[in-house]
């Protein structure tokens, strides 16, 4: 089965909608999406690594994009959906002081996210609900997904034969890495926050 999604996804990869399928993943993993866009820009990289820089390109604006998106929904439902819930635990007090915490470090922490396996969409719905400086956020995200994303396009522009041929050959292995630094970033999101 895991052979039949990874030739299903190298086949996407050189479709002509694919660019459009990359887009959608980066936006949605900005503030919902659990997978990041890496599993589509590897292949699509490997697939057409001429257009490596554009697919970073691409997949950086698409996600930082979701990651305003979910700025806001951290800015504008957080009074009405979290808020009421926070203060019947009585937990009110400790979020404001997790709010001044937050931002004074924030560019930092939108950064660590953004080009770490931490889960984005926590950071940026955390940083509208602590009303982090919108232009923080999005410089901080800028060059954080740029970095990663460039940094994913490079090293499969330069060495993408012989990544393609280790991923191949150990798919297994890739996947389980993956699924680990997944899961981490998740658990260490739980637990920092």
């Amino acid at each position: 089965m895991l052979r039949r999604l990874y030739d299903w996804t190298m086949g996407l990869a050189g479709r002509r909608g694919a660019v459009w399928a990359l887009a959608g993943v980066a936006f949605v993993e900005g503030w919902f999406f659990p997978i990041p866009p890496d599993v589509l820009l590897i292949p699509m990289v490997l697939a057409a690594r001429d257009r490596a820089w554009r697919y970073a390109a691409i997949c950086t604006a698409a996600s930082v994009a979701g990651g305003a998106f979910g700025y806001a929904i951290g800015l504008f439902l957080f009074e009405a959906a979290a808020r009421p819930i926070l203060a019947f635990y009585g937990y009110g007090e400790a979020f404001a002081a997790f709010g001044a915490r937050y931002n004074e470090w924030g560019a930092w922490i939108v950064f660590g996210a953004g080009f770490t396996p931490f889960p984005y969409k926590l950071v940026a719905i955390a940083s509208g609900a602590t009303r982090l400086d919108p232009s923080v956020f999005v410089a901080a995200s800028v060059v954080a997904r740029g970095l990663r994303f460039l940094l994913v396009a490079a090293l499969l522009y330069w060495i993408g034969p012989p990544i393609r041929a280790f991923i191949e050959r150990r798919l297994g292995l890739v996947t389980a890495v993956f699924a680990v630094l997944l899961l981490g970033g998740f658990a260490i999101a739980n637990y920092a926050l």
